[in-house]
């Protein structure tokens, strides 16, 4: 499992941007990804547990060719399981099938793939990784120099990039992105399954960064900040919020685990690790459309890209309206909770559309 906390350890700005506000929040947020990383793999060969080797720059290039070798079979194999998943909702939403290209998603996906893994190749400066293991019941702590560059580094490396990918699909029809999103995470996986568990535990925490930023308007974010004085209140507001959005989503996501603790969706129960890490973003990513429509002073993000997003993927992915009425009631209280009260009311407007988007009334259980 992957545990985001909040360092300062990046100063990188976008290139070639003019206006303070939108390298700020792409700091703001590329600060979330850290070094420490902890990770739940029994049995492990001790041999996989040398985070030196793993980390060598030698070590990465290897990795990244083979990975990039599998990467076109992998890639077919993880359409034939989005379209499994998905392809029944298009007639079911009214979406028109010429929308989804198969070809043209599956290779901006491994587009994406493929940036991913180059920058995992790069060197940058020398920085001390530790990561806390659990196998057998026992605690590790792996730690080594590497050259390798920060997931903060790839976060602000790729963002315009995700975000030009993201805006070709949301434009035609927002839902379209969740193809790609299911997309690229297939392929990932795929990739993932040939690395040992401590490797694996590497590489994903940079398709990790790819994968949020295709749920999350990030990039959209980042414009929005841009047409913004830099003192502006809504401004303002956001840069609190997404320094905090991680541990705002931790909460949220414990006190749900506790209140439906037997609850099973698609991928497994609630409390299993992959679940556990996509429930923390989706957490996160309601808090990011969030800061979205404070910026742009709009609820229209969430009126036609996120809500029809949710209805579409949640069915099929067997998440219940009632879990997401839970998520929602306890971020909002977990807002108030972490955010100073003139701050809240920057999001209150949109948190309330969003109940109410989300209530019994519109959205009741099948």
């Amino acid at each position: 499992m992957i545990r985001h906390t909040l360092v300062d350890n990046l100063a990188e700005d976008f290139h070639n941007v003019s206006s303070a506000s939108v390298p700020t929040l792409a700091n703001i947020w590329a600060k979330k990804y850290i070094q420490n990383l902890q990770a739940d793999s029994p049995k492990q060969d001790i041999k996989s547990n040398n985070l030196g080797e793993i980390l060598s720059p030698e070590r990465r290039k290897t990795t990244a060719a083979n990975l990039l070798q599998s990467l076109r079979f992998s890639s077919a194999q993880a359409w034939a399981k989005t379209e499994n998943l998905l392809m029944g909702q298009l007639q079911a939403h009214g979406i028109s099938a010429d929308l989804i290209d198969p070809w043209q998603i599956a290779t901006d996906s491994r587009f994406l793939l493929e940036q991913a893994l180059n920058i995992y190749t790069e060197n940058s400066h020398s920085r001390l990784v530790q990561i806390d293991l659990n196998t057998d019941g026992q605690n590790l702590k792996l730690e080594s120099h590497t050259q390798l560059p920060t997931v903060g580094q790839l976060s602000v490396a790729i963002a315009q990039s995700v975000g030009k990918i993201r805006k070709k699909y949301t434009s035609v029809d927002p839902r379209a992105i969740g193809f790609v999103s299911m997309q690229f995470h297939y392929s990932g996986q795929l990739l993932l399954d040939s690395l040992p568990p401590l490797e694996k535990l590497m590489v994903n925490s940079y398709f990790k960064v790819i994968d949020d930023h295709l749920y999350m308007p990030l990039q959209r974010c980042y414009e929005a900040a841009g047409n913004l004085e830099y003192e502006d209140t809504a401004l303002v507001s956001v840069r609190h919020l997404l320094t905090l959005t991680s541990e705002i989503a931790r909460q949220v996501s414990q006190k749900t685990l506790i209140m439906h603790s037997d609850y099973q969706c698609h991928s497994g129960v609630l409390s299993s690790p992959q679940v556990r890490i996509s429930s923390l973003r989706d957490i996160e990513m309601f808090q990011v459309y969030l800061c979205l429509c404070a910026l742009e002073k709009s609820v229209s993000s969430i009126q036609q890209e996120l809500f029809p997003l949710c209805v579409m993927l949640y069915p099929p992915l067997k998440v219940s309206w009632e879990l997401v009425r839970t998520l929602l009631r306890l971020l909002a209280q977990e807002m108030h909770n972490h955010l100073a009260k003139e701050h809240v009311q920057e999001f209150e407007p949109y948190l309330t559309i969003l109940n109410e988007m989300f209530g019994d009334d519109v959205l009741p259980e099948a």
